[in-house]
Order: C-alpha cells, then structure tokens, then sequence
C-alpha cells in the first residue's frame, strides 16, 4: 500500500507533445496539475514527449509556452527553467532509457520477444481464439537457442515487460476502485526492434525518475494505467522509482453530441479564444468549471479561490460540456471584475489590431488618445462580452465625422419617421450649452417621446446609428458628450442627407 503524499512533497507533472495548435482539454489538464501544486506547495513539473520526429514541431513548442506563459500557469522545473532531473525533453534522454531498458531485460522483468502480428494472428485462429485479441506471451520464456534460431533469421526482437498475473487494482482520485483483471493486459512492448523507446517506457519512467507522486491525465488514457503501474512496480524493485504514483483520470471535455471534443471544432481552439476576446482569468474559470466546482452556488471565482479550494479528489467524473455562451457569460464576468486602468490596458492590442489605434500598447498612444480612451473605456466594461468587441464598441470614437461608417443593418432597421427625429434632434442639440449625459435626456426626451409620441427604445435608435454607426453601442448621451457638440451636430447632419 503506497503512503499518501500531502503538502510540499507533491509533484505533479504536464507532459504535452509538441504537435498542432494547444487544445483547450490539454490546457485543462495544465490548470488542474498546477492548481494541484499551488494548493498543497508541492511542484509543478513541465516536460516535452518530442520523440515523434514526423509529427512533433518547433512551432507546436513555441505555442505551448506562449499559452502557459499567457494564463499564468508557472513552473518550477522543467523546459526553459531547468532543474534537478533534466534534460526535460524526451528527445534528449535517449541514454537514459536505453540504460534502464538494459536493466529492465537483465533483471528479467522484460524479454526479448521475436514474433510478428502475423504469427500472433495464426496462432490465435489455430486455438479458436479472437485474432484480435493481442500478444500471447509466446516468447515469454524462449530458450537461447530459440532466440539464436531467430536471429539467425535476421529478426530484430522488441522488448516487452512482463505483465503480473495477478489483478492490478488501484484507487483513482477522480473514480475511486479500478481494477483490471489478470491476464486482460497482454505483456506490451517498451521498445522497438530499432532500439528506439516507446512512451510505454519513456513516459511512466520519466515520472519515475523525476519522483512525480500525481498522475493527472485525461481520462482517455485510463485504459493505459494498469501497464504503467507494473512497469513502477518493476522500477521500485530495481531501485529506479520511489514509489508507484496516485492516478487521477479527468473527465472528457465534449462538444456537440456529447462527442469528445474535436481538434478541429472552433471552440477546442485556445488562441482562436484569446484572438477573440478572452482574458485569462475568465478563461482559466471556466476551464476550471469543466470537471470541478468551488462551489454549487458560485460559478464565478478568481485565480486565489480556485487555487485556496481545490483538489482533484472534488473533480468531477462525468463528462463536460464545452459551453461557448457559458465561457462568454464568464469572461464578461471578470472583464466587469478588473479595475478601470487594467480593462483600458487591455482594450489597446484589439483596438491596434483592428487600425483603431496606432499603438498596441495604452503607454504608446498619443496624449489626445489615452485621454479619450480613459473617459470611453467605463462606458462599455459593463457591456462587453469580448475584448474582441472592442473595436466595434469603441471606434467610432477615434474616426472623423465623415469616415463614420453606418452598418448596412443598422440602416436597414430605421423606422419611417428616422429623418424627422434626426431633424427635431439637430436643432435641440444646436440649443444646448450643457451638453451632460441629464440634460441630452430630459431635452431629447421632451421633443421625441412626449411630443412626437415615439416609445424611448425608437425615438433614440436613429441617434445611436448616426453617432457610432451601429445599432448597438455604448450609452448615447454619453457618447455625445465624449465627441463634443461640433462632431455630433456632423454626424447626425450626415446620416439625414443620406435618408
């Protein structure tokens, strides 16, 4: 029986490989291991399985540290950091796990084994079994002159461990019981004929060495724990591992259909999130909601919370649904959460992108820009769903009167009466010398609700689309104040001689 591990003394570990674009699955499974870390003061353990030369890619690695490095996932060894058990890519350990494999054959807890899928197929079918049904442990106990007859042949043996013949039970932190009975797993390869390690032995040996107590991985790879857990075992008898780890399998993430969620669907896309408009801690929020809760009242809940309260034993089994509207809700959330000089900040690189601005950072901008953004930035943090909305919500601010471009929609949805209340509103504006938010209102009230009798969500819509552009922006009045009386006036002049 394995002694727990608490506080300080828990390592955990993200093994990614270094092919396509971060899934959002994968980054869960990042958030979990290093909310598991941070909440006990353990470590965090950050290494690369690049050993699949035709598909692992310099710039798949490069999207990975830009993706933890932009929710700030930190960690205390591995790639670009160091420590005490490097190298921390695979590709640069092949040493290492030739030298133990050696030592996995000598001892006898691997063999040698010669025979080709073909001849495990015949042989299944020759005793009425399913063909199928995988390795038979024929090479198990070859003599020497067996292995000489085959060599002799020209075959190169791989390398199998010895699976136990007992059941292998384990207790999951996510599932509880697990057991697998003797004999289901057949005994697996850990190396290829060509000597080239497989993640059969580069993965639970890596683990090994580098002393991880908890193994967090989706649950896909459930199937795979039993193999993991006897080569441990056979680890531990040769004094290579410490231990044999805790498994956590995490729920699946689906998407539509309750179907895995594909690499190919948008929302599976991390970076397609953050172009969009997302901030890490509303991400981070609701990729912690995919298989865990704070609590069942509280969907909303900073970085400090998650990393106070959890634990994966309070991690959900069930699958989990990716909600695009419900990550939307939470991202709006916290954009409402952060204080006014940090969401102007963030406003500038989507305002830049878009060619709102000229500079992708609030300290860059000229004076006359900063000013206007401080003052239109409060405007819209309670509106916005999406950083990406921003350019949208805001540049009708930072264009000339006459570069104002009126959405085709927004001019389609105008009433009849639209160049009247344009008309009737140029002339209140012209008459006021205090151009305030109250006294707009009350002026433009008087004439286009109760004189002209236009319920108040119509009497104003021709303003709004003559002033930004849009249908939906940030508050009118305010917005008139914000452009001063001249552009109004020019705006609202322009909008008539096109109706």
């Amino acid at each position: 029986m394995t002694t727990p591990v608490s506080g300080a003394d828990v390592r955990v570990r993200f093994c990614p490989s270094p092919t396509g674009t971060p899934h959002v699955g994968l980054i869960r499974t990042a958030l979990f291991n290093w909310a598991q870390a941070r909440h006990h003061g353990g470590t965090f353990v950050f290494r690369i399985e690049d050993t699949d030369a035709a598909r692992d890619s310099q710039e798949s690695y490069d999207q990975l540290l830009d993706a933890l490095h932009w929710l700030g996932l930190d960690w205390d060894e591995g790639v670009e950091v160091g420590g005490p058990d490097g190298p921390y890519r695979q590709s640069e350990r092949a040493a290492i796990y030739a030298d133990v494999a050696d030592k996995l054959l000598a001892s006898g807890h691997a063999y040698e084994s010669f025979s080709t899928p073909e001849e495990i197929e015949a042989r299944h079918r020759a005793a009425g079994r399913d063909p199928k049904l995988g390795y038979d442990g024929y090479d198990r106990d070859l003599t020497k002159e067996q292995k000489a007859a085959f060599l002799a042949e020209g075959r190169t043996p791989v390398l199998r461990l010895r699976m136990p013949a007992e059941d292998i039970t384990f207790t999951d932190l996510v599932r509880g019981e697990v057991t697998f009975a003797a004999g289901s797993v057949p005994d697996f390869v850990i190396v290829r004929g060509n000597g080239q390690p497989l993640y059969t032995l580069t993965n639970p040996l890596d683990d090994a060495l580098m002393r991880i107590t908890h193994v967090l991985r989706g649950e896909d790879l459930l199937s795979s724990t039993p193999r993991q857990i006897a080569l441990h075992r056979a680890l531990t008898e040769l004094g290579i591992a410490e231990r044999v780890p805790s498994y956590g399998h995490l729920p699946m993430v689906t998407g539509e259909g309750n179907k895995k969620l594909s690499k190919r669907a948008p929302e599976s896309n991390l970076f397609l999130h953050r172009e969009r408009g997302f901030i890490p801690e509303g991400l981070l929020n609701y990729l912690a909601l995919l298989g865990w809760s704070i609590s069942p009242d509280n969907d909303i809940f900073t970085q400090a919370e998650m990393l106070a309260a959890f634990d994966v034993s309070d991690v959900n089994p069930n699958p989990a649904r990716f909600d695009q509207k419900k990550a939307e809700a939470i991202n709006a959330a916290h954009l409402r959460l952060l204080p006014a000089e940090d969401f102007r900040a963030r406003l500038v690189p989507y305002l830049h992108e878009a060619g709102v601005v000229p500079a992708a950072t609030f300290e860059e901008l000229t004076a006359e820009h900063q000013q206007l953004l401080t003052v239109a930035a409060p405007l819209v943090q309670e509106r916005m769903t999406l950083l990406g909305e921003a350019p949208g919500m805001l540049g009708f601010l930072f264009v000339a009167d006459d570069a104002v471009v009126v959405d085709e929609e927004a001019r389609a949805a105008l009433r009849p009466e639209a160049a009247e209340v344009l008309d009737r509103s140029i002339r209140v504006l012209e008459g006021l010398e205090d151009l305030t938010p109250e006294p707009q209102q009350a002026a433009l009230k008087a004439v286009l609700v109760e004189e002209m009798g236009i319920k108040p969500r119509f009497a104003f819509a021709p303003l709004r689309v003559a002033i930004t552009g849009r249908r939906v922006s940030p508050p009118l009045f305010e917005s008139i104040e914000i452009l001063g009386k001249e552009s109004a006036l020019a705006r609202l002049r322009a909008l008539r001689a096109s109706l």
